[in-house]
């Protein structure tokens, strides 16, 4: 497999070739070489999380509404052709900037002038989507890509180990009030992996309950910071997305 990534330096990286969206201008709206997130998942391509740091991070280490805008203004009118995508990611959970619904309203606008045929779009863990005011700014864009890898709160530790006291009922509630929401979730084998028959049940439970328009399965490409998960053979992804099926559910394995 691949290496693992090295933190995006930059608030606008890309375009990249996404596997989901195509071609991709990714916008990292979290300080400079920090990850910042709420989880500390076992697979996290950018490798594990320090939440000492992500506790004590200050409002005025992340880039502000007006240097955002400008990176992304100046990406767009140095590329020969827009983007499929403009694309919330990079260090971590992009809902985490305190000013996260601006910078939604700010880079539509920009979008709206300066690449009217790009589409907006997120990938998410769904942390913060209990709350109505997050809620409110991703159903601004194109796309809400919203993470779910596991349909227990013993998985859900083990596997995501998120911050504090993160609960997945509350994770689970919040994407069933988001409209047209997109699942992405990340299966693998191991030791600490989220593939079994009964952990399989619990997440298309949860699945069933949020109704979303997609479900996008997939496994690992890059090495992983945890030496006990392992890529999972496109055989097994191919049977989850059975169990979809059968459900009436759309998926794509990827």
């Amino acid at each position: 497999m691949k290496m693992l990534l090295a933190l995006q330096k930059n608030i606008v990286y890309g375009p990249v070739n996404s596997r989901r969206l195509g071609r991709s201008l990714g916008i990292n709206i979290l300080p400079e070489g920090k990850k910042i997130c709420t989880f500390n998942c076992l697979y996290c391509q950018y490798g594990w999380t320090d939440y000492s740091l992500v506790k004590n991070i200050r409002k005025d280490e992340f880039p502000g509404v007006t240097a955002i805008i400008a990176a992304v203004g100046k990406a767009l009118a140095g590329l020969g052709e827009p983007p499929a995508y403009l694309t919330f990611s990079g260090n971590g959970e992009a809902t985490i900037h305190p000013d996260f619904p601006e910078i939604v309203d700010a880079v539509i606008r920009l979008r709206n002038r300066a690449a009217p045929g790009s589409k907006t779009a997120i990938l998410s863990n769904s942390t913060l989507v209990d709350k109505a005011y997050i809620r409110k700014a991703l159903e601004k864009l194109d796309s809400r890509i919203m993470k779910l890898d596991a349909g227990s709160q013993a998985v859900f530790t083990s596997y995501n180990d998120p911050m504090d006291d993160i609960m997945l009922d509350s994770i689970t509630d919040g994407l069933a009030m988001l409209k047209d929401v997109t699942i992405q979730s990340l299966f693998t084998d191991g030791l600490l992996g989220n593939y079994s028959q009964s952990a399989v049940d619990d997440w298309i439970a949860r699945i069933k309950k949020i109704k979303p328009v997609s479900v996008q399965i997939y496994t690992l490409d890059r090495s992983t910071p945890s030496l006990s998960i392992s890529r999972l053979d496109t055989a097994d992804l191919n049977k989850i997305k059975s169990l979809l099926d059968n459900e009436n559910i759309k998926s794509e394995v990827f």
